[in-house]
């Protein structure tokens, strides 16, 4: 327990002046009383409106601000391969895409009668019944033309594309390329004096021509003379044409008869 007079010592050293106790100490010297007595609060004088008012403003200086120049810089992208800044660059010339050409559909069968190779199209894509319109039609036009009736099948139809799904090219000059191998595959096993192709399928892909060809005699390299004609249904829906298909088919029609006798 310290007494009074250490305990001041240590009260000087710390530069406590005044200080109050919060219990009775024993051995203290009696407190003062001027320091018992409560402190009167502090008062803030306000400030008079007019003062504030009347008060000279004085203007804060700012620092005079630099004045930025933008200064053209090139991008990372052009820095590394070289190109020109987009204001000096040339425009790009624009590619207009070409819509990809979707295969040919179509179904030919190819038929021998005398000396001559029929190479047909199937109107239905089916091979022919002997009772189908479009066959007894074939059969009077080849009656007509002093040749076999009943014409002898020549392999399987030919179906255009080939496959349903893949990434060959099945576009129209590669089945043009296909119909025409095989032709010269079939003239090759057995000549003939002359090649029809009736429908616009057979005239397009085997003799690389068009409608206007109708009725018309062609050289084909690889395959000779081809006779173009229309199609079947084409016949049998406008009968008119047959009359143009009968008067080119007595122009042609010494060329087969002189083979037969």
């Amino acid at each position: 327990m310290l007494i009074e007079s250490r305990r001041r010592a240590y009260l000087s050293a710390m530069q406590v002046v005044n200080w109050l106790p919060r219990t009775e100490l024993p051995f203290a010297a009696p407190s003062r009383p001027e320091l018992l007595e409560p402190t009167e609060p502090l008062v803030a004088t306000p400030i008079a409106p007019a003062a504030v008012v009347d008060a000279p403003v004085q203007p804060v200086a700012k620092p005079a601000e630099r004045v930025k120049v933008e200064v053209p810089r090139p991008s990372l992208a052009s820095t590394r391969t070289g190109a020109k800044p987009a204001d000096e660059a040339e425009e790009a010339p624009v590619v207009a895409r070409v819509a990809p050409v979707p295969p040919p559909r179509f179904a030919l069968q190819l038929l021998r009668a005398g000396r001559c190779l029929v190479l047909v199209e199937l109107p239905t894509g089916e091979a022919f019944q002997t009772r189908d319109p479009a066959y007894l039609l074939l059969k009077d036009m080849l009656r007509a033309a002093g040749l076999p009736d009943s014409p002898q099948i020549v392999g399987e139809p030919v179906r255009w594309p080939l496959l349903v799904r893949g990434t060959m090219d099945q576009g129209p000059e590669a089945a043009r390329d296909f119909v025409q191998g095989f032709l010269s595959a079939r003239l090759e096993d057995a000549p003939c004096v002359c090649l029809w192709l009736i429908g616009l399928p057979a005239v397009r892909f085997a003799g690389e021509a068009n409608a206007e060809s109708f009725n018309r005699e062609l050289q084909v390299e690889g395959l000779g003379s081809v006779w173009a004609l229309p199609g079947l249904e084409l016949l049998m829906e406008e009968p008119q044409r047959k009359a143009d298909v009968w008067q080119a088919m007595r122009r042609l029609m010494a060329r087969w008869k002189e083979s037969n006798e």
